[in-house]
């Protein structure tokens, strides 16, 4: 076999061990895809009424569905980035990275294992949030290579978020610190347009909700969903993903290839 062969057989073992950690710990898995369809019914039948009201004339709760949605599927992937980061610390302060690397396995498969589990679960949150919101009433005049186009945004901005999340789990001393750090792309979501327009902020807050990565992905699966064009958000929202990704990236690789593991005190 070839060391690509090796990588991807390594890989996929720690695929399995991360699905099955999943498995046995679903009360995080239905937090996360649970936090998501409560915070949709919260935001449509309770600030839906007044918040549709400020989308324009004729406008009220069914609107303000349609404009939330892309807000929650971001709020999906956040959440279940927060998990990728608290299974790292896990890890890393667990001893268990200490047993890896004494075994003969690809370095790079133990992160990669990380990644490919928290892409899936968030695939699992997004369609079955997606299904509920259909329930709800949501309404999508988009194409099927809309929808296409829309998941490959999510898809890549995910992708970002979670080597990102694997680095924060990685650079966390303990897992306390790896569950709390992440907390900022929460906020980040709240402070961008995926929930309400950036239009209706104030002068300063609105311009720093405009140059931020959540702001551009909201923009741009609204407008795919709704089959509007999406301008230079799509070029701007693919930018972010790219370069988070990168960084996150070779931030994730340095810090696991100089840290070693530390053992529970």
């Amino acid at each position: 076999m070839t060391r690509l062969a090796y990588t991807f057989s390594d890989s996929r073992v720690m695929l399995r061990r991360n699905l099955k950690h999943q498995l046995r710990y679903p009360s995080m898995t239905v937090m996360l895809i649970g936090m998501p369809i409560v915070l949709l019914l919260v935001f449509v039948y309770v600030f839906g009424g007044q918040l549709g009201a400020g989308l324009g004339a004729h406008k009220g709760r069914s609107a303000y569905l349609n404009y939330v949605v892309p807000g929650l599927l971001l709020i999906t992937v956040a959440s279940a980035v927060q998990g990728t980061s608290i299974m790292v610390a896990m890890d890393m302060t667990g001893g268990i990275i200490d047993r890896f690397r004494t075994m003969a396995i690809a370095r790079a498969s133990v992160l990669t294992g990380h990644v490919l589990g928290s892409m899936l679960q968030i695939l699992a949150g997004v369609g079955i949030l997606v299904g509920v919101a259909f329930g709800l009433g949501f309404h999508s005049s988009a194409s099927p290579l809309h929808w296409f186009g829309a998941i490959g945004i999510l898809g890549l901005f995910a992708f970002a978020l979670i080597w990102l999340a694997v680095a924060l789990g990685l650079a966390a001393k303990s897992v306390e610190t790896a569950s709390n750090t992440p907390i900022i792309l929460l906020l980040l979501l709240f402070l961008s347009s995926g929930f309400v327009s950036t239009a209706t902020m104030p002068a300063g807050l609105r311009q720093f909700a405009e140059y931020q990565p959540f702001t551009p992905v909201a923009d741009t699966v609204r407008g795919l969903l709704s089959g509007a064009a999406v301008g230079d958000h799509a070029v701007a929202a693919i930018g972010w993903s790219i370069g988070i990704a990168v960084l996150a990236y070779l931030w994730a690789n340095r810090l696991y290839n100089r840290r070693r593991a530390t053992q529970p005190n």
